[in-house]
């Protein structure tokens, strides 16, 4: 199980996601849970490497426009940003 860190940029983008549905925030959280433990998400939530200044990072979907964007460095799964493709790219 790896441990989590979140940026302070993902602090920020969480709180704005919190006025969402309650549905959106709970997956949310068993997206985390399942990278988490190292488990593979579900193909519906595409996830995939990321190119460019995020070499390094992968993204996910929660929604189609619920974008996670996370790395797993060493033991840890570290939370960089969330939100819509156009709040992120």
């Amino acid at each position: 199980m790896y441990s989590l860190e979140y940026s302070t940029q993902f602090k920020k983008d969480f709180k704005k996601i919190t006025k969402m549905p309650i549905s959106d925030i709970i997956e949310v959280g068993n997206i985390i849970s399942k990278l988490q433990r190292g488990e593979k998400l579900d193909p519906k939530n595409v996830d995939h490497p990321l190119t460019g200044g995020w070499v390094g990072f992968r993204d996910c979907h929660v929604k189609p426009d619920l974008v996670l964007i996370y790395r797993i460095f060493d033991d840890q799964l570290q939370l960089a940003r969330i939100g819509s493709h156009s709040d992120l790219f």
